[in-house]
């Protein structure tokens, strides 16, 4: 499978290694050795993979997890972090789902969820789901396709329940009308073809609502489909949610519930962890140190560093001055020193792309010989700030003269450090900046309502796919677009290679797009982030994907078990 190393395969049947035959099976996404030896487990162990004996799932217990912060909601549809979606997204059902136990996101790991099938007609413009019969809200009321109907129209704004925040509103402005067939089925009627729209609906982001229950509930008690049921939420103290005993997939979920404990000091996390606190970390918090300690104080925990989606990205607001001079912002970008950045972070441990996050996690990155023609990402940091030195002294700033502005981040430690390095940075080019560290609660609603200056930022997206990365950050009229960038031809272009249905002949115009974001300095990236998750050997059936932070909470798979 091209771009996808060997061990993130699936794997089944027999393979001969030397002399030795080594059984293998997968099943929920556990990979079983029954017959190994020494050698064997030493090739494995270089593949990256666990080698033990054949283990049952067993049922019972509550999953314990560290928390890094206090979430501004439980309604995933109103929030853009993962501190929303990772502790509900098992409180819901999608209609489509990428497979939990893969580890890279692709168009082929799509299975249906609560729809039991789907199928286009032949100009890509109609997306018809039959659904699964028999499935009920937490409450007790039946799942209908009159629900999938309110959903996708609160989202594309045609209902008359509004959400507060409505981050993906973007990913649906295709989308033209949602149509039931009675209770079992539904179309999705798109205004042009889009072959990638189904990678949308499988993120956990998308989760379906029911009909029944305004949005300002969803917020506070949130009710779903899936196997957990949400049991409490107390503002910087914990996240609970229960076993859904009635629920649609017989024999899941194994576990009795799952609880969030909200701690925000990285280090109190990582002695909690190590003292047996928690079973598991919070997903992609640990760094690279942190792990370091967790492995020599806890040597039985395994720990996993992976590459993400998550860019830190500089903010300047376009539309004020003096940021609204494009040599201004330019002179921003030339500033960066990435590598300083991973370097001071994470010990070289990153990756730089463009928006998109680079291969092999990522499936539409930028190659590495266009990064290096653009500007701020060559290797002459000392050339690059002259020039950008000469863009300020145009506009008369200089060692005499600086400018002082606030660099608005989130409160919380993969977005302050950063953030201290970029105010450092700044200063080679006269300019000084003071952090303004945001609470989670306030930091997205701040930013999309443009109520900053400069800002360092962490980007994700809800999906690997281009479709909702631009349309999401980048169009003109998108809620997420926090810079305010406008590029009606660019918006064409974003149009172009979400119709074409050849993926070869696509990855090309995605690149040109990419390039061309980075040159306007739409929203320059910084680096991507590599970040650890820590569990207990006690933990199974959990995959930690590598190119989103989003879309592997379902955790009705995981069990515990020695």
């Amino acid at each position: 499978m091209p771009g996808v190393p060997r061990y993130h395969q699936r794997m089944s049947g027999r393979v001969r290694l030397s002399s030795t035959t080594v059984t293998l099976s997968r099943s929920e996404g556990v990979l079983t050795v029954r017959r190994f030896s020494t050698s064997t487990v030493t090739i494995f162990a270089a593949l990256g993979l666990s080698v033990g004996p054949a283990a049952a799932q067993q049922s019972g217990g509550i999953l314990k997890f560290f928390h890094r912060d206090s979430p501004a909601s439980m309604s995933i549809h109103e929030e853009a972090t993962i501190s929303t979606v990772a502790p509900m997204m098992g409180v819901f059902n999608n209609l489509v789902l990428f497979k939990q136990d893969e580890k890279q996101n692709r168009p082929e790991f799509i299975e249906p969820e609560l729809a039991e099938s789907w199928s286009w007609d032949e100009d890509h413009t109609r997306l018809t789901f039959k659904l699964r019969q028999s499935v009920k809200w937490h409450d007790g009321k039946p799942f209908t396709a009159a629900d999938v109907k309110c959903t996708w129209e609160t989202l594309i704004g045609k209902s008359p329940e509004k959400l507060r925040l409505n981050p993906r509103k973007a990913w649906y402005r295709n989308l033209e009308d949602i149509e039931p067939d009675g209770d079992r089925a539904v179309t999705f009627v798109l205004k042009r073809a889009q072959p990638a729209f189904l990678m949308l609906l499988a993120s956990g982001m998308s989760p379906v609502y029911p009909c029944h229950v305004p949005p300002r509930d969803m917020r506070t008690r949130p009710i779903g489909t899936g196997p957990f049921k949400f049991a409490e939420f107390k503002p910087n103290e914990f996240i609970r949610v229960v076993k859904n005993p009635d629920y649609w997939k017989a024999g899941r979920p194994y576990l009795d519930g799952i609880e969030w404990t909200i701690i925000p000091n990285r280090s109190t996390q990582t002695l909690a962890f190590i003292a047996g606190k928690f079973d598991m970390s919070f997903p992609y918090e640990v760094t690279l140190q942190s792990m370091r300690d967790i492995q020599n104080q806890a040597p039985d925990a395994i720990c996993e560093m992976t590459p993400t989606p998550v860019a830190m990205n500089l903010l300047v607001n376009r539309d004020a001055a003096p940021f609204n001079d494009p040599d201004m912002r330019r002179a921003m970008q030339l500033t960066i020193d990435r590598t300083s950045f991973l370097n001071i972070i994470a010990e070289g441990q990153g990756d730089i792309n463009g928006a998109m996050q680079s291969p092999p996690g990522g499936l539409w990155g930028l190659p590495p010989e266009i990064l290096a023609t653009l500007p701020g990402y060559g290797p002459n940091v000392a050339a690059n700030r002259a020039e950008a030195r000469k863009l300020m002294e145009r506009h008369g700033y200089g060692p005499d003269h600086r400018l002082a502005v606030k660099v608005a981040t989130r409160n919380i430690a993969q977005y302050r450090d950063p953030a201290i390095i970029l105010i450092d940075q700044m200063k080679e080019i006269y300019i000084d900046g003071e952090l303004d560290a945001v609470e989670t609660a306030n930091w997205f609603p701040k930013i999309a309502r443009k109520d900053y200056m400069v800002g360092a930022n962490l980007s994700g997206s809800g999906v690997d796919d281009p479709d909702a990365y631009f349309f999401e950050h980048y169009a003109c009229d998108s809620e997420r677009n926090y810079t305010n960038y406008c590029n009606s031809e660019l918006e064409r272009m974003y149009e172009q290679q979400s119709i074409e249905p050849d993926q070869n002949k696509r990855k090309p115009l995605v690149w040109e797009i990419d390039r061309r974001l980075q040159e306007d300095a739409a929203r320059p990236m910084i680096f991507n982030y590599r970040l650890g998750t820590c569990r207990s050997r006690a933990v199974h059936g959990i995959t930690i994907m590598v190119n989103s932070l989003f879309n592997g909470w379902r955790f009705e798979d995981a069990w515990l078990g020695q």
